[in-house]
């Protein structure tokens, strides 16, 4: 029994991000205007601006719709975070296999993005029928940190 609560123990604090992190996630829906209605392809509903805690590890679509506007649709994706991906390193030193496993069966190494979810919805001219406008969000570019492990110094400095 004794051995079990050790191995039980062992995959409880082994992974160090799902430690450091958790496995849960916070997203930010944000509109402009405010006050649409949100629905989620995981069947979260809420209206604008809100929060919405999602596991680290679904991926989904958000949808608006406000009278007055077409509706749009925003998928929100998966990425490994800066900070999940140090607390993944830190299974080498601390966690081993167990702590790797746990951090991706977990998901816990992720993040959600994009992340705020904004939006300014398209208003419908005159006579015009609500139609469905699909939104993909634009990667942001690598800050200098990540693409050198010495903060942008160039391999001559």
């Amino acid at each position: 029994m004794r051995k079990m609560a050790i191995i039980a123990l062992a995959f409880t604090i082994s992974g160090c991000a799902t430690i450091t992190r958790g496995t849960t996630d916070q997203v930010q829906i944000h509109s402009n205007p405010p006050n649409a209605n949100v629905r989620t392809s995981m069947g979260f509903t809420c209206v604008t601006p809100c929060t919405l805690k999602a596991n680290r590890k679904d991926e989904f679509t958000v949808t608006f719709a406000k009278a007055g506007y077409h509706t749009a649709e925003i998928p929100v994706t998966t990425r490994v975070a800066p900070d999940g991906a140090v607390g993944f390193a830190g299974n080498v030193v601390v966690g081993g296999l167990v702590g790797i496993a746990t951090d991706a069966v977990t998901g816990a190494t992720l993040e959600h993005y994009p992340n705020p979810v904004d939006l300014t919805p398209t208003p419908l001219a005159r006579g015009e029928k609500d139609s469905i406008i699909r939104i993909k969000p634009k990667v942001p570019a690598p800050t200098p940190q990540e693409l050198s492990p010495r903060g942008g110094a160039s391999p001559t400095s």
